[in-house]
């Protein structure tokens, strides 16, 4: 049952409107009579169309038996049971036939957070306008009434009351607004409920703007999509002067000029595209985005570019930092509403498989401030392509992997980065993927490495890519890493740990996870101490060979080895390391290693000759008998 509202909760609201408004004039007639004056609102409310929004109201009729998924079915009858979603990894959860909007059925903290997201009301709206059966109409106001009378914003119900939190409310319940306010079951107590807590968020997040971060988007988005969705409350127009300045600021401020939002990790961009985009979209709907310059569109097109040039051929993220792989051809629908705005035939090409457009117009790409580099074979799926990370810090999502990369090829992911497993409530798991030594770079010591990179060279070829990062990874060692994509069919990896600190240095690199049938008899890898070489053991499909040149000390050594494709689940996957003692009075030491995808069998490549100085170098290889100069020489 809805509980009952506290009294005086309509006067309150009636003192936050602007009641000389154009079509209020019943409203503040009936000031005197508080109820009738909320009757008159919400006929108001029921009749506006001044006002566009995303979820359309004039779409309900013809949204019948087509708009809901069977997911949303089954979360929305759920939440009418009170078994309700939070972090959507856990299974879903009773929380009492008298709500409680603080269960903790796990350890993990994101469970509370993202129960009070709500993302089962957004499942509940879009069944609501499938079947038109009111039960779901009248729940959601049981339960809206339920959690704002719960949850005041106090120190008892921080769990409900972080910034991000408000902020993704803010923006979400403007959109239950538009799929429930036709129905009978939007009665005036929801009214007032609901306005009322839209007011107290927008005024709290007036109060919290976390710069530099995605949080200081989703706090401005829910304060926009407020004031614009609400230009009758008093201090509409302030919360979205304020939302626009903050996303102006914001755009120069978290971007890069190459792109990429500065927490690098691929999820936060797409996100932060879509906080920036929503805003301008619900403004130029409403016939404000002049409040948005040019170069704000132009930034964001930019952002969209990252996608298609950091991506694997299939779709899938490369997981630096917190980051998720996801699922082939997942950013196909991106593509194709980013190319019809931007008119872009090459992100149509991405959005259709090559059967429209036009391919990008290269196979490489750098984007020096974020420091993330990419070379592919191709355009299609098989391509062979990896990408490198060797960039500065982005804060509590990255990781200190400076060096590391992705290998694809054929289809597979032959070297995936370990990912990120957890957030919260597993310290020690989480601390586990964030390793330095658990990413394909190198070690003194098995430390954690620093970020502090530089690019070096940047030149891709028709025949030749060539890449040149150092960090400076510890105080006494800087690793420098020149990677060489040779023919667009195999990559020669040299790495240089200089300065004059003494330790173990360890060369580490990961291999993709598989088991059973997939494998041939020997196992998910192949190692071969004599010759150095690791190589991945699949029977079908492609594989890959790790291969570095001997030297005297050098061991090669198993190493622990974990990949998290999905949160909260891990799998083991080969891992090793090739391991050299440096002394304080060598001021370097190098390794030179092939790292060959391939498919059947591997082709004979070998490392004949290196010449490796502070400013150049030169290295021999055969590939079958034939030899092949590759090198460089900075200006």
């Amino acid at each position: 049952p809805a509980v009952a509202q506290p009294s005086g909760e309509t006067e309150k609201l009636l003192a936050r409107l602007n009641l000389s408004e154009k079509g209020l004039e019943k409203v503040k007639q009936s000031l005197d009579d508080s109820e009738n004056a909320v009757r008159e609102l919400l006929n108001y409310f029921k009749q506006r169309n001044s006002v566009n929004h995303p979820i359309n109201r004039n779409l309900k009729a013809s949204s019948k038996g087509n708009i809901a998924t069977e997911k949303d079915f089954e979360t929305a009858n759920n939440a009418l049971e009170h078994i309700f979603v939070g972090q959507p990894a856990y299974p879903p959860y009773f929380c009492g036939d008298d709500i409680d909007w603080g269960t903790r059925p796990v350890p993990d903290n994101e469970w509370v957070w993202q129960l009070n997201r709500m993302s089962f009301w957004d499942a509940m709206g879009r069944v609501y306008w499938h079947t038109g059966d009111e039960k779901y109409a009248e729940a959601w106001g049981e339960q809206l009434i339920d959690w704002t009378w719960k949850n005041p914003n106090d120190e008892d119900h921080k769990y409900a009351w972080r910034s991000i939190e408000a902020g993704i409310r803010g923006y979400r319940w403007t959109g239950l607004f538009q799929r429930f306010i036709d129905s009978p079951s939007f009665t005036p107590d929801v009214l007032v409920a609901f306005l009322n807590s839209c007011h107290d968020h927008a005024e709290y997040l007036m109060t919290k703007y976390s710069t530099r971060s995605n949080w200081g988007l989703m706090e401005a988005e829910g304060m926009a999509f407020i004031a614009i969705t609400f230009p009758e409350f008093k201090n509409a127009e302030k919360w979205r002067e304020e939302a626009f300045r903050r996303f102006n600021n914001e755009i120069n401020i978290q971007v890069y000029p190459d792109g990429h939002q500065r927490e690098l990790a691929i999820g936060y961009h797409l996100g932060c595209i879509g906080w920036f985009f929503r805003t301008y979209e619900l403004a130029k709907m409403n016939g404000i985005e002049n409040a948005f310059p040019s170069s704000y569109l132009e930034r964001i097109e930019k952002m969209c570019e990252v996608p298609m040039k950091l991506c694997l051929p299939n779709g899938t993220n490369v997981q630096f930092g917190d980051a998720w792989e996801g699922t082939p051809g997942q950013h196909k629908h991106r593509f194709r509403e980013w190319a019809d705005f931007f008119g872009r035939d090459d992100f149509l090409y991405l959005a259709t498989d090559g059967q429209e457009g036009k391919k990008p117009d290269s196979t490489a790409y750098a984007l020096p401030f974020s420091g993330l580099y990419s070379m592919r074979s191709g355009w299609n799926q098989d391509a062979v392509c990896l990408v490198l990370k060797c960039g500065p810090d982005g804060g509590g999502h990255s990781q200190p992997d400076n060096g590391t990369f992705d290998l694809y090829a054929g289809g597979r992911n032959l070297m995936p980065d370990a990912g990120s497993y957890i957030y919260s409530g597993d310290p020690e798991g989480r601390a586990w993927f964030r390793q330095t030594k658990v990413h394909q770079t190198l070690t003194l010591n098995g430390g954690n490495s620093k970020y502090d990179p530089k690019l070096l060279l940047w030149q891709p070829g028709e025949n030749l890519d060539i890449l040149v990062v150092e960090n400076q990874s510890y105080e006494n060692l800087a690793h420098r890493r020149s990677v060489f994509f040779v023919d667009k069919k195999y990559f020669v990896i040299v790495d240089e740990a200089i300065g004059n600190a003494s330790g173990d240095v360890g060369l580490h690199f990961q291999l993709a996870p598989g088991s059973g049938a997939a494998l041939s008899k020997t196992g998910v890898a192949v190692f071969n101490s004599d010759y150095f070489s690791v190589s991945s053991n699949f029977i079908e499909g492609w594989n890959v060979l790790v291969q570095t040149t001997p030297q005297s000390g050098l061991e090669l050594i198993k190493e622990e080895g974990w990949v998290s494709f999905q949160y909260t689940k891990k799998e083991p996957r080969p891992a090793f390391c090739y391991r050299l003692n440096k002394g304080q009075n060598q001021h370097k030491i190098q390794f030179v290693t092939l790292v060959i995808p391939f498919e059947k069998e591997a082709p004979k490549i070998q490392i004949v000759r290196s010449v490796i100085e502070s400013d150049k170098m030169e290295i021999e290889v055969v590939e079958n008998g034939k030899e092949k100069i590759i090198g460089y020489k900075m200006n």
